[in-house]
C-alpha cells in the first residue's frame, strides 16, 4: 500500500518535466521518479502499469536506476600467495574495493567502519560512529585516537554483560547500504586472511534493521549499562525467518533476513542465529556445504566446559534421514585448536556411501611462507554456508560460545529466477562457485591426509 500510493504523483509528475527544460528539475524528478518507480515495482506489475516517461529522460533514468536500484553483491578477500589453477579467479568484488565504494558513497553517516579512510568523512559532513568489544583493541593502538578525533567510539564491555565478546562484522551506510561478513576492520583481513561477505546497495530496509542491533551494542556502551528485558519495543523487528523481505533486481527475487546472537542482545521478533543455521540445514533436500574458521560440539570456555551435539545431530539427520549430502571446510592455521581435528574425524566417520550417508570434511590451509611474524592472520577466516534453497552468510564460528554468549549476525538470503529461461547470476551461484573452487584447491586438504604441516595445528595431533 505505502508504494502503491506513489502512482498518482508518478503521472502528475511526468506532466510537469514534459513541460520544462530546467536540467536541475528534471535531475530532482529523476531522482525521484526513480525511486518511486522501484518502490512501485512489485505492487504494480500485477496489473500492466507501465509509468510514462517523456523520451528525452530515458538515460537519465538509466544512470540513476544504476545509483538508487537494489544490488547484492559477493564480497571475497584472497590472502597473497594464495593462487588458484583458473588464474587466481575470483567470485566476487574485492574486500578493499567494497570498503571504499562505501566510503565513497556515505553522505550522511556510517556506523561500525573500518579505520581506513575514516578520516576524511567528516571533512564531507558525515558522521561517523563506531562500535567495539572491550578487549578486542590491543592497549597501545592508536586506531581508537583516530576515530575519537572523527568520530564517535563506544567500546562494549562483553565480557562484563555476558562473558563474551563482540564478533559481528558490519558497516551501515546513510541507512541505505550495507556491508556482513567475516572480515574484521583490521589492514591483515585485506592481503592475509581470506575473507567472504556481502554487500547490499539500496535497501533501505533491510539497513534499518540491521541499524537496530548496532543500536543495541551502542546503548550497550554506556558506563554502568544493563541488558533489558524484554528489550523495548523500538528494537522490535518486521523482518526474521517467518516475516522475510521480498526484494527484486532484475530476474531475480530475494527473500532476505537477518539473524542476531546472542539471545541476550535479541528480542523475540529476531530470528537467532543458531535458529537460522538450524532451520537452513532442516530444509534442505540435496546439499549443504559451510565453510567455517572452527567447528566443534563443544563450548571453548574454560570456565564452563559442556558437550554440545547441536550442529552436528543436525548434520548428521540430514545426511541419514534425508540422504543430504553435506560438505564440511573447516579453517586450520598454526593457532587452530588441535582438539578441532578429533570433533572432526568424529562427524566424518558418520560417512557411509553405500547407504548414501555423505559427510565429508576437508581443512583448508593458508600457506604461511615467510610471513611468520603476522599474528592472527594466514587463515580461512569464512564463515557461511550454502544448501541447495538458501545462502547464509555469517560472522560466527559453529561452537557454542558464539551462539549463547558472543555478538553475531547471519545474513540468510533465498533467491528465485523470475524467468527461469533468463540466465541470470545470483548471490547463490557465486557462493556455490566459491565452495567449490576452495574444496577443490591444492589448500584442501582431506582429514586423512594431513600428515605434518607446520602451518596447520591440527596435524601435531594427527596420528
Amino acid at each position: 500500500i505505502y508504494t502503491c500510493c506513489y502512482a498518482k504523483p508518478l503521472q502528475q509528475h511526468d506532466r510537469t518535466v514534459a513541460k520544462t527544460n530546467l536540467h536541475l528539475r528534471k535531475l530532482r524528478f529523476l531522482k525521484y521518479v526513480t525511486y518511486t518507480i522501484i518502490n512501485c515495482n512489485l505492487c504494480l506489475r500485477p496489473f500492466n502499469y507501465t509509468p510514462s516517461v517523456p523520451t528525452q529522460t530515458h538515460s537519465l533514468i538509466h544512470s540513476l536506476l544504476v545509483l538508487y536500484h537494489f544490488r547484492i553483491i559477493l564480497v571475497e578477500s584472497i590472502p597473497l600467495g594464495v593462487t588458484y589453477d583458473e588464474d587466481n579467479v575470483t567470485f566476487g568484488v574485492p574486500l578493499e574495493q567494497a570498503w571504499n565504494d562505501l566510503i565513497s558513497l556515505a553522505t550522511e553517516n556510517v556506523e561500525v567502519a573500518s579505520f581506513t579512510g575514516i578520516k576524511k568523512l567528516p571533512r564531507r559532513n558525515v558522521a561517523v560512529r563506531v562500535v567495539t568489544s572491550e578487549p578486542t583493541v590491543p592497549n597501545n593502538s592508536t586506531d581508537l585516537n583516530i576515530l575519537l578525533e572523527n568520530g564517535e567510539v563506544k567500546r562494549v564491555d562483553f565480557g562484563r554483560l555476558t562473558k563474551g565478546v563482540l564478533h559481528s562484522k558490519f558497516w551501515i551506510v546513510d541507512k541505505r547500504h550495507v556491508f556482513i561478513g567475516s572480515a574484521n576492520m583490521d589492514w591483515r583481513a585485506l592481503t592475509e586472511v581470506k575473507e567472504l561477505g556481502a554487500l547490499i546497495y539500496n535497501c533501505t530496509s533491510l539497513a534499518k534493521d540491521l541499524h537496530k542491533i548496532f543500536q543495541s551494542f551502542w546503548e550497550m556502551g554506556e558506563s554502568n549499562s544493563s541488558l533489558p528485558e524484554p528489550w523495548p519495543s523500538d528494537y522490535d523487528t518486521a523482518i526474521n525467518k517467518d516475516h522475510p523481505l521480498v526484494v527484486e533486481d532484475g530476474n531475480v527475487s530475494s527473500r532476505i533476513y537477518l539473524s542476531g546472537s546472542p539471545p541476550s542482545f535479541c528480542p523475540s521478533s529476531r530470528t537467532l542465529d543458531l535458529e537460522a543455521i538450524l532451520s537452513t540445514i532442516s530444509e534442505a533436500e540435496r546439499f549443504v556445504d559451510v565453510a567455517v574458521m572452527a567447528y566443534s560440539p563443544t563450548s571453548w570456555l574454560e570456565h564452563h566446559r559442556s558437550y554440545w551435539p547441536v550442529l552436528d545431530n543436525v548434520l548428521k539427520r540430514a545426511a541419514f534421514e534425508r540422504e543430504v549430502k553435506i560438505r564440511m571446510l573447516i579453517s586450520c592455521g598454526r593457532d587452530s585448536d588441535p582438539a578441532m581435528l578429533h570433533n572432526l574425524r568424529s562427524l566424518a566417520s558418520f560417512n557411509y556411501p553405500p547407504q548414501n550417508i555423505r559427510i565429508l570434511v576437508r581443512l583448508f590451509v593458508v600457506p604461511v611462507g615467510n610471513k611468520t611474524d603476522i599474528p592472527y592472520a594466514r587463515v580461512n577466516h569464512n564463515k557461511y554456508m550454502v544448501t541447495d534453497k538458501v545462502s547464509y552468510i555469517g560472522t560466527s564460528n559453529w561452537i557454542e560460545d558464539y551462539f549463547s554468549n558472543t555478538a553475531g549476525v547471519g545474513l540468510v538470503v533465498s533467491e528465485q529466477a523470475l524467468d527461469p529461461l533468463q540466465k541470470t547470476t545470483t548471490l547463490h551461484h557465486q557462493l556455490k562457485a566459491v565452495f567449490n573452487r576452495d574444496w577443490n584447491s591444492e589448500f584442501a586438504v582431506d582429514l586423512d591426509n594431513l600428515g605434518h604441516n607446520p602451518d596447520c595445528a591440527l596435524s601435531s595431533a594427527h596420528r
